[in-house]
């Protein structure tokens, strides 16, 4: 499991862009938040169903969600903005899913930090100019230990 704190945000439900095997959608259920997870990979999928039975788990591409407007308090985006081929397209669509924000977790630029390499990580002011085309009005951003977190409003 991993620990997840996300202070300040309160959320009923939450959209996990990337899901992967569903590691941050078990973080988000254990913490009472019910959990929706999408991603590409059907192997990903299977496994998250089998660790956070209780969460929803969908196949599909983050910059065509299937949900309705405004249907999840939070969209979290971990780990995969740099990932994407086009992440105006996804903010656009997180924007358009959140009813109150988004989060993106996302590796430092630096060249002490862990994960991939420095040309595929999205740096902070990319991240700003990406949110404010995309719509959203405020990017607070605080530095963790090994990786960014981004709320945007």
């Amino acid at each position: 499991m991993v620990g997840l704190c996300l202070s300040g945000i309160e959320a009923a439900s939450v959209l996990d862009l990337g899901t992967g095997t569903g590691v941050f959608a078990e973080a988000f259920t254990v913490a009472g938040v019910a959990a929706t997870g999408i991603d590409l990979n059907p192997d990903f999928l299977a496994m998250a169903r089998s660790l956070v039975p209780q969460a929803i788990f969908l196949e599909a591409t983050a910059d065509a969600l299937p949900c309705d407007d405004g249907a999840h308090d939070l969209v979290f985006i971990g780990l995969a903005l740099h990932e994407v081929d086009d992440p105006l397209a996804v903010l656009r669509e997180a924007r358009r899913v959140a009813r109150l924000r988004v989060a993106i977790l996302e590796w430092p630029c630096d060249d002490g930090a862990q994960g991939p390499p420095l040309e595929h990580r999205m740096k902070p002011e990319r991240i700003a100019t990406l949110a404010a085309q995309a719509g959203f009005t405020r990017t607070e951003t605080t530095e963790l230990t090994h990786l960014s977190l981004y709320i945007l409003e």
